[in-house]
């Protein structure tokens, strides 16, 4: 098992709650398969850029250890999902 590092920005027009119920989503996903060591909500930031429109965001960053063959799988709901807005996984070292 890799330790990784998923960083996901949320849409800000959504409330707190629907934050929370997001990212609980996908923590829920990756302890399936794997385990979750830190989940960190930064709150919302201004974006460098616009991104689909919007100049801020809620980031969240997810610490977790899986197999590799998750990660597919967790991007691939990461792209489903119309409140994420970017995000970006990394083997953590």
């Amino acid at each position: 098992m890799n330790k990784y590092e998923s960083v996901i920005i949320i849409n800000p027009s959504i409330d707190e709650e629907a934050v929370k119920a997001v990212s609980q989503k996908y923590v829920d996903l990756i302890n399936n398969d794997g385990k979750v060591e830190k989940i960190e909500n930064l709150g919302k930031k201004k974006l460098a850029y616009d991104v689909k429109k919007n100049k801020e965001g809620y980031y969240v960053v997810i610490n977790f250890e899986s197999k590799p063959e998750l990660i597919a799988e967790l991007e691939r709901n990461y792209r489903i999902e119309d409140q994420i807005i970017k995000f970006i996984t990394v083997k953590a070292e």
